[in-house]
């Protein structure tokens, strides 16, 4: 299976680092959206995207390079986020990029989340949140997700 992970990480390195954990295990670089051409990516098995949390969308530039893609059969793809408040259930933040993608044809396999420190105002005003996040658990829980993505391209599976 080729990989690849889109990234935009620009706060505090967090995303990045839950990328490259994910990378790890599916043998995938991690890009920002401006070092990989999007027609490249029709030439890859399984495509990762996210960012950080920014007032409760993926960051735009992220946003951005996902709709400069061309429409048409994409294949897999899956989504991830590191935020200092957690996901709502009533309007999860992950939403609109998973729709964003499967407008553009690919399938979207999974999400994952996470917390992380975040020093968006208010929050700088008290030293930021979350101070030791992403820690061992938050990566382990990413490594999983991963390896939960790469046994289902074994298996040939789409949800």
């Amino acid at each position: 299976m080729k990989a690849v992970i889109v990234c935009t990480s620009v706060s505090h390195g967090n995303t990045r680092r839950v990328a490259e954990v994910m990378g790890q295990v599916l043998s995938a670089r991690v890009v920002e959206p401006g070092e990989v051409d999007p027609a490249e990516l029709a030439g890859y098995d399984l495509v990762g995207f996210g960012s950080g949390i920014f007032t409760g969308s993926f960051h735009p530039r992220l946003r951005e390079f996902v709709e400069s893609l061309p429409v048409g059969g994409r294949g897999r793809a899956f989504v991830f986020a590191t935020s200092g408040l957690p996901e709502l259930r009533v309007r999860p933040f992950s939403r609109p990029l998973v729709r964003l993608l499967e407008g553009k044809g690919f399938t979207v396999d999974g999400t994952f989340s996470c917390r992380a420190y975040d020093t968006w105002l208010p929050f700088k005003l008290v030293g930021g949140i979350n101070r030791s996040r992403p820690d061992g658990g938050d990566l382990a829980a990413a490594r999983t997700f991963a390896e939960h993505l790469r046994v289902r391209a074994g298996a040939g599976a789409r949800p």
